[in-house]
């Protein structure tokens, strides 16, 4: 029994993809062009495919997970499950205008006309806020067309806003905000859900790794109470006696959101050599 993974065979999500499953420790050697492989080391096939396409096939059965931008799966309405966020992949969907255009509230997009390749998250965005606008569906270069008298405003994905920019556009609304995710098939064989937990652990375990760092300090110990304090850690702090007397080794795990703040009252606290090391992969 093999668990069935389709992938995007290019775009923005192809790469980081890839990069995440030999993070989990799983071989794939795509080839050149080749639209399906098979892992040497996890029973996993993989499939490249369009990324419009995938919630599609998940539906079907013929991949039984993907993964996609949460954007696509909520845009195609597939009978599919997002089981995991996966970090990568950030962006927003966006209404945007021209700079020209004196935009206020959501309001002002009333009876106005509405170029997007996300025509049912527009909708359903539009009938929150109860506005009636015409919506033109396009693929690519949704950019453009306010530019050649197309639509007043567009729907499209930004991530930087370097593109709007370009064109001539600002950004004014978030409609929804998206990364990639990790999606399944709704009627997944009672083995083929072994191997998916299997694998959302190996992924689980590599997104912890990604947010912290590990961290080990020589600290006096007339300070230890006082550094100890500091540190967070999963339970405690491991502390161990160094051979110079009086001073212990601290080691223990930081968030990267709060790392520099704590670094910086360590050592105002008196802990010295301060290493700090990334972690690989973090089970808990």
């Amino acid at each position: 029994m093999k668990l069935k993974i389709a992938i995007q065979k290019s775009g923005r999500l192809h790469d980081d993809s890839i990069k995440l499953l030999k993070e989990c420790g799983i071989d794939i050697n795509n080839g050149v062009n080749k639209l399906k492989t098979e892992a040497s080391n996890f029973p996993l096939e993989v499939f490249f495919l369009r990324d419009d396409d995938i919630p599609q096939y998940i539906e079907d059965g013929v991949a039984d997970i993907g993964i996609v931008g949460e954007n696509v799966v909520l845009e195609k309405k597939k009978q599919v499950n997002i089981v995991e966020k996966l970090g990568f992949g950030k962006c927003r969907l966006s209404m945007a205008v021209p700079k020209s255009f004196e935009y206020t509230t959501v309001k002002d997009l009333e009876n106005t006309r509405i170029a997007t390749s996300y025509p049912l998250i527009v909708q359903e965005f539009l009938q929150r806020n109860g506005i009636r606008a015409e919506i033109h569906e396009i693929s690519g270069s949704v950019e453009i067309a306010p530019g050649i008298g197309l639509a007043d405003a567009i729907c499209d994905l930004v991530s930087s806003g370097s593109t709007l920019f370009m064109n001539g556009l600002k950004e004014v609304e978030t409609v929804l905000k998206s990364e990639a995710v990790l999606a399944a098939c709704h009627n997944l064989q009672p083995e083929q859900q072994v191997l998916l937990d299997k694998l959302v652990f190996r992924i689980q375990a590599v997104k912890r790794a990604k947010n912290t760092k590990y961290i080990l300090l020589n600290a006096p110990n007339e300070k230890l109470n006082e550094i100890i304090g500091l540190l967070p850690g999963m339970k405690s702090p491991t502390v161990l006696p160094l051979a110079q007397e009086g001073w212990s080794s601290v080691h223990s795990v930081l968030n990267e959101n709060d790392f520099w703040d704590i670094i910086e009252n360590l050592k105002a606290a008196g802990a010295q050599g301060i290493l700090v090391v990334p972690i690989e992969k973090m089970v808990i």
